[in-house]
């Protein structure tokens, strides 16, 4: 549990502080954010705004994760553990979805404009980090036969019935990863709206995981018939409140009037560690209630794409993402993110209770 709370405390602190800093940084050089011509007047505003802040963001989570092992290396009373494959693992994806996000937005900030990447190669880039962490997941089998992720679809726990080949593992999974960085990414529209709500979704993650290492088949003397089995579960959860804590500390910068934007490499990053965690903890289902907001705002992109084409040129809602549906109708900005999270919030208690419920039911 200390491991877990440093590693909180030390992203919190990083992102607080040093966020500053960064923002000076970006100032000197004018990297700033472009706006959507087509959107809210009322964000034009916002032009020049420094973007990128996932660079910091990233950066706490990492530090944080290292800090906790060294700090546990340190004091004697705490026990000591070296790096897990599930830990790496996943901060392998959160680093490699953050770099195609820092490519995405370099390029915005180099040719001055709103557009990036290309759909197709930033997708690719997307897909190929995500089949990398895919295979690699499924294999370093622990000293019990665990590996980091399975070949079975997950909802609250691995589904008996669900197995799956390699190969469909691994697209399944990168269909996850990449499917959820992209819902994150479309989601920070709005001051503090993707960093407030992931928070408490990372937050959601790591009691799941606190209660895995309670619960961890590995760990009890007498395996019961409701234990988890799943690998490193007590690095998962430092991973989790790392991003937890980076995340409350980057919302002091982040909160309306924005001093700084996460930018692509920070919401890709965020997206891809949510997956990676529902993959690793055997929630891979539970991920549509626990983040449904994120689910949401992708499925509103989707819909108003297809109501487009088949109406040949009507559209579903006046504006998608659906924030921005809902500021064209005239709610102000910190209305819809404060609401936005509230649905955020009810959607993280509703999945976490669902996770508890089922253990209670079964044991």
């Amino acid at each position: 549990m200390v491991k877990i709370l440093v590693a909180g405390g030390v992203a919190l602190l990083i992102t607080l502080v040093g966020t500053k800093f960064w923002i000076r940084f970006l100032e000197k050089r004018a990297y700033g954010q472009f706006i959507r011509s087509d959107g809210p007047t009322a964000h034009h505003v916002k032009r020049g705004t420094p973007t990128m802040g996932g660079v910091i963001l990233v950066f706490a989570v990492v530090i944080g994760y290292v800090v906790s092992h060294i700090i546990s290396m340190l004091v004697p009373t705490l026990t000591s553990s070296p790096p897990s494959m599930s830990g790496l693992l996943l901060l392998g994806l959160i680093v490699g979805l953050g770099i195609v996000g820092f490519i995405d937005d370099w390029l915005k900030i180099s040719h001055a404009q709103s557009l990036g990447l290309g759909s197709v190669a930033k997708f690719s880039m997307q897909a190929v980090v995500a089949i990398i962490f895919g295979i690699l997941a499924l294999h370093f089998p622990d000293r019990n036969g665990v590996e980091p992720a399975s070949r079975y679809i997950s909802f609250l726990r691995d589904i008996s019935w669900l197995g799956m080949p390699f190969v469909v593992a691994v697209i399944w999974m990168a269909f996850l990863i990449v499917g959820f960085s992209n819902a994150t990414n479309l989601t920070d529209g709005l001051d503090g709206l993707l960093t407030g709500s992931a928070s408490m979704v990372f937050i959601a993650y790591g009691v799941v995981n606190i209660w895995q290492i309670n619960q961890f088949c590995g760990s009890l003397s007498t395996v019961g018939p409701k234990c988890y089995d799943v690998r490193n579960p007590l690095d998962l959860a430092i991973i989790a409140m790392a991003f937890a804590g980076g995340l409350f500390g980057f919302l002091w910068w982040n909160a309306h009037p924005a001093k700084i934007f996460l930018g692509d490499t920070g919401s890709l990053a965020i997206g891809g560690a949510i997956a990676g965690l529902a993959i690793m903890t055997r929630t891979e289902l539970l991920i549509i209630i626990i983040g449904l907001l994120f689910v949401l705002e992708a499925t509103s992109v989707m819909a108003q794409v297809g109501f487009f084409k088949l109406t040949k040129g009507k559209r579903l809602f006046k504006m998608a993402p659906l924030h921005h549906h809902f500021e064209m109708l005239g709610w102000g900005e910190s209305t819809v993110v404060v609401r936005f999270w509230i649905i955020a919030g009810l959607s993280v208690l509703a999945g976490a209770g669902l996770f508890y419920a089922e253990w209670v039911a079964g044991s």
